[in-house]
């Protein structure tokens, strides 16, 4: 296929206010200073600086690349934070007070610094650089490992190969403690209760040993010393949502839960000479313990570092796509956006202009209509959008365009895909039903119930309309297993597992007219029979008739047999039809 080239378009991207924002939301990754009179935090991506008390914030970081996750030296003299200023987060250093930074790593993989060391002279920060080979599941890119580079710059060392996560150093630089990452669960997820759920540790420098001290199945996060260093300050879901807790690091079954927030959770916990800083619903936050929490007032006078509108090229951003029917018509998605761009890639329009996500687009079997899915008011629903002019042919050279809701429904609503002959619609409804519905009369009917279907992101589902639009093949898992590839009756008469191998089978592709299938699966060669690990697929074929068996296994000789038959076969029936007309 030729080159597409797309447009530029213009977004809008945000008004900017240069008068003072108060207590502005989406303040993140705050940290209290080691003395406790200064907050540093990030608010849209650079670095600002506030006393506890609260007031004006200085802004101490002023490039264009996204500055974030400030960490305190142990003098409060330095800080370290996270910059995608080369292409991709490195760590970098600075004086806490403002100035240039000096860059501290040169990896291509992002890194996060947690800490500095008990003397000042390295940060402690995580990445995925170099797995260790024997690791079950090497090389394992959701599991970083820690390291420490100088603060003056210079080699970097590996302390762990294992994960830890926002690790923190006693005063005498004997222990540390931290927090495990065993699965690749989405960091901002809430209310996560499984086997991979965070926990908290303890390393004994001297004795090389790694103590366990939470077993709790939902998440434990980011420990931190207490002034004693005899006890750690911690964020759980144990109360159902994150909050602050304490516990002894001697006996630490013995545990204290010293906020009580119900809405949102609880993040970025520090601690500095008595007082807890934290963030909540975007907002900055202080407690000493045994006092209430109090919400701190932050001043943050700055103005946009660029134009509010600009112009950014979507070239390298298209995340799906469908061809027309005609074939002379993409459809794709965007940042979020639905757009129709002309083969050639002469002409592109923009199809949505949604402050929300659009996704799953595609062309109705006329090739009239897109349709498509809109997270919209908190929930998805299925969209079309069709040409209102009938002289106009096609979308990336349509003038008007109107949009119509196709399903609204009180659950999430995704994934549409119009049977061939258009008359059913097939979607996913509730996140966990494969739903069909007769357009004509209305008609529901549930091929899949929640019972049958597992789910882990939006989307995450996979099937396909036959040709004839009496059958549909999906990806199915009931559990979080290997998947099997399902054929179901678009009337819901008939549910048939075609696998059943007890390996990864998926994606299945209906060819030949319907009468064969392909997908892949990791059945032979390279497979895992944990659900964890590296695998490798392989293409298969299924036929679902003799006839297309038989043909497809014929010899190069007895198809051209074949050929030479059918085409007599058609020139003599041609022959009788012109004796036909004469008579």
């Amino acid at each position: 296929m030729r080159k597409i080239l797309f447009s530029l378009f213009a977004i809008l991207l945000g008004v900017g206010q240069s008068f003072a924002q108060v207590t502005p939301k989406w303040i993140r990754y705050q940290t209290i200073s080691p003395d406790g009179e200064t907050i540093a935090f990030t608010y849209k991506g650079n670095l600002y600086t506030v006393a506890t008390s609260g007031g004006d914030a200085k802004q101490i970081t002023f490039h264009k690349a996204h500055d974030y996750m400030p960490v305190w030296s142990k003098d409060g003299k330095q800080l370290a934070f996270a910059s995608d200023r080369y292409g991709n987060f490195d760590v970098f250093v600075m004086d806490a007070l403002g100035g240039p930074a000096t860059r501290l790593t040169y990896h291509s993989n992002d890194e996060q610094p947690f800490s500095f060391s008990a003397d000042n002279k390295s940060v402690i920060f995580g990445a995925v650089r170099q797995d260790l080979a024997t690791h079950r599941q090497f090389p394992a890119s959701y599991q970083p490992e820690l390291y420490r580079v100088p603060t003056t710059c210079g080699r970097v060392d590996q302390i762990f190969t294992i994960p830890a996560e926002y690790v923190q150093i006693s005063k005498d630089g004997k222990t540390m403690v931290y927090h495990d990452k065993v699965g690749s669960e989405n960091e901002w997820r809430k209310h996560h209760v499984s086997s991979v759920t965070r926990d908290l540790w303890t390393y004994d420098v001297d004795q090389d040993k790694h103590t366990m001290i939470t077993s709790f199945k939902g998440e434990d996060r980011q420990p931190i010393f207490d002034d004693s260093e005899e006890n750690l300050y911690y964020l759980s879901e144990e109360s159902g949502n994150f909050n602050v807790h304490k516990l002894s690091i001697e006996n630490p079954k013995e545990t204290e839960q010293l906020t009580s927030f119900e809405s949102f959770p609880v993040r970025f916990l520090s601690f500095g000479n008595g007082t807890l800083a934290f963030g909540y619903d975007g907002e900055l936050y202080t407690m000493r313990e045994g006092q209430e929490p109090k919400k701190v007032d932050v001043n943050i006078r700055t103005q946009p570092v660029d134009n509010n509108d600009n112009y950014i090229s979507i070239k390298d951003g298209v995340q799906e796509m469908d061809v027309s029917p005609n074939g002379k018509e993409i459809a794709f998605v965007a940042r979020g956006e639905v757009f129709v761009t002309s083969v050639d890639g002469s002409l592109t329009k923009r199809i949505t202009d949604t402050p929300s996500q659009e996704r799953f687009v595609s062309f109705t079997p006329d090739g009239k209509s897109l349709v498509y899915s809109s997270e919209r008011d908190g929930k998805w629903n299925i969209y079309k959008t069709e040409i209102v002019r009938k002289e106009e042919p096609f979308f990336y050279a349509s003038t008007l365009l109107k949009e119509e809701p196709v399903i609204e429904a009180d659950t999430d609503s995704y994934i549409p895909k119009y049977s061939p002959d258009g008359k059913k619609l097939a979607y996913i409804s509730g996140r966990r039903n494969l739903r069909v519905k007769e357009l004509s009369s209305g008609k529901e009917i549930d091929l899949l119930t929640s019972d049958d279907l597992f789910t882990m992101s939006d989307g995450d589902q996979y099937f396909t309309w036959s040709p004839d639009s009496k059958w549909i093949l999906m990806d199915w898992g009931k559990l979080l297993s290997n998947n099997e590839v399902l054929l179901l009756a678009a009337d819901g008469s008939k549910r048939e597992n075609l696998t059943e191998s007890g390996y990864q089978d998926y994606n299945p592709k209906w060819v030949n007219e319907g009468k064969q299938m392909l997908w892949f699966s990791n059945r032979n060669g390279l497979k895992s029979y944990a659900t964890s690990g590296r695998t490798e697929a392989d293409v298969y074929s299924m036929f679902f008739t003799q006839e297309a068996y038989d043909k497809f296994n014929m010899s190069e000789e007895d198809h051209k047999l074949m050929k030479a038959i059918e085409e007599a076969q058609k020139a003599e029936k041609d022959e009788d039809k012109e004796e036909d007309k004469k008579d």
